[in-house]
């Protein structure tokens, strides 16, 4: 059989755009992430897309919709139709949008289909070189030159901001929170010794940690890091009850039907087993959850609580 050089350059044609024509059908499903490119919620919201897409034959666009405290992107999503087009990543802060904030759209709860986790993260308590280098020495500091101190705070109603209140309310001390648009730039501070304390995502803090650019006083969660495993947790050195972890999840809108939930659930679930996506994780100070969509929900209903109940305590007010 002869095949003519036109015939086959057509056949060639065809075969290459057989692959872009599949990509072209695939549905199109919207990924927000409402905050600034290149952070953890971002890095991680990236990291299951190009995972779970695939997975499930479609096509995921991450969209950065930064501001307000993460609200603006996620108004977008709780304004979007529950037709699996749709989906938010975000992190703890999400459920604290309403104590920070005088005019939020949405209900944090009632607005929004959980549906997994995506990974954790301990919060470190940290402080420049020139600070105290024990957690009891800084306390009593603390106590005795309160004006000298106070916190970088990574944003209103992040997990550092409840943690740093926590911190204060359990040790009796009163330093005042410097507020920053992010975490680099809390950090940044940190180090060069403008701002004395922080509590800080372990991820973001790792590396300045291990090049003694900064002092590390505690781990704020139930046992210590594996990454750094020298450095106690808050509960090793009498403060029991400071137990912060940082997390991230996935949301879609409200009425989100329970099949296409327990499909992109189950993905996600693949995917955190994936030595790839845990070793990557690793790096970045977390470590990856595997849970169902209604186990999610009680545990946002339990931070929930507890958030509250910390905000009465320090007395936190909408800004």
């Amino acid at each position: 059989m002869i095949i003519t050089r036109r015939a086959a350059l057509t056949g060639l044609a065809g075969a290459a755009l057989a692959p872009r024509a599949a990509f072209a059908q695939r549905k199109i499903v919207r990924l927000i992430v409402p905050a600034a490119a290149g952070g953890a919620i971002d890095v991680i919201g990236r990291l299951y897309a190009q995972r779970v897409a695939p997975a499930l034959d479609e096509s995921w666009v991450v969209e950065n919709k930064a501001g307000a405290s993460n609200t603006l992107g996620a108004a977008e999503v709780a304004r979007a139709a529950p037709d699996g087009t749709t989906y938010l990543t975000n992190a703890d802060i999400h459920i604290m949008a309403r104590h920070v904030m005088r005019s939020v759209s949405y209900d944090p709860l009632a607005d929004f289909t959980p549906i997994s986790r995506f990974a954790m993260s301990p919060m470190v308590l940290i402080g420049s070189t020139k600070t105290p280098e024990t957690l009891p020495a800084l306390i009593a500091q603390m106590k005795a030159k309160p004006t000298e101190y106070t916190f970088a705070n990574s944003g209103l109603g992040s997990m550092g901001h409840l943690a740093t209140e926590s911190f204060k309310l359990r040790t009796g001390t009163s330093a005042e929170l410097v507020n920053y648009r992010g975490t680099a730039p809390a950090i940044t501070d940190v180090v060069a010794g403008q701002v004395p304390l922080m509590v800080a995502p372990l991820g973001s803090a790792l590396s300045f940690i291990t090049d003694g650019k900064v002092r590390a006083f505690a781990i704020m969660g139930a046992q210590r890091s594996k990454l750094l495993s020298n450095v106690p947790t808050a509960g090793e050195q009498g403060l029991s009850d400071l137990n912060f972890t940082l997390w991230y999840g996935l949301w879609g809108p409200k009425g989100l039907p329970a099949e296409t939930v327990q499909r992109v659930n189950a993905t996600v679930q693949a995917a955190s087993k994936d030595r790839e996506i845990v070793e990557k994780l690793t790096a970045l100070g977390a470590e990856a959850v595997t849970e169902d969509p209604a186990s999610f929900a009680k545990f946002i209903e339990a931070e929930i609580q507890r958030a509250n109940r910390v905000v009465e305590e320090a007395g936190i007010k909408p800004g």
